[in-house]
């Protein structure tokens, strides 16, 4: 292997590392938005229930009513936020498997270059 093939191979590993941290930086993105998605609809949640507390709060007839629709209300957002909760879970299993895909293919293609290098000394 001559000064050129070397300064080519090293080009060339660098070119590809460059690639892989730019779809490790996209799947990142990707990852954010969904988690991001995620919080922002539990967190609509806990504003709609608010909301829905002090208007029970504001047109309750007494003390009665009032509670039982609070108690309603945190069923409701209780029941709600159980099932945001088993998406976020479900969407926590996809990142794994996201994270996990991305690393093997990866790896792969590193042993590949690599063998190609060794083999080529």
């Amino acid at each position: 292997m001559n000064t050129t093939d070397t300064i080519n191979a090293i080009n060339d590993m660098t070119n590809k590392t460059v690639e892989r941290m730019n779809s490790l930086g996209e799947l990142n993105v990707r990852i954010f938005e969904k988690m991001s998605a995620l919080q922002m609809d539990t967190m609509s949640l806990y504003m709609e229930h608010a909301m829905r507390v002090v208007k029970l709060a504001t047109e309750s007839k007494g003390y009665n009513e009032l509670m039982k629709g609070q108690v309603d209300a945190t069923k409701e957002l209780s029941e709600r936020i159980l099932t945001e909760g088993k998406s976020g879970i479900q969407a926590i299993s996809a990142i794994r498997d996201d994270y996990r895909t991305w690393f093997e293919k990866n790896m792969a293609e590193i042993s590949t270059d690599l063998r190609k290098g060794v083999s080529a000394a």
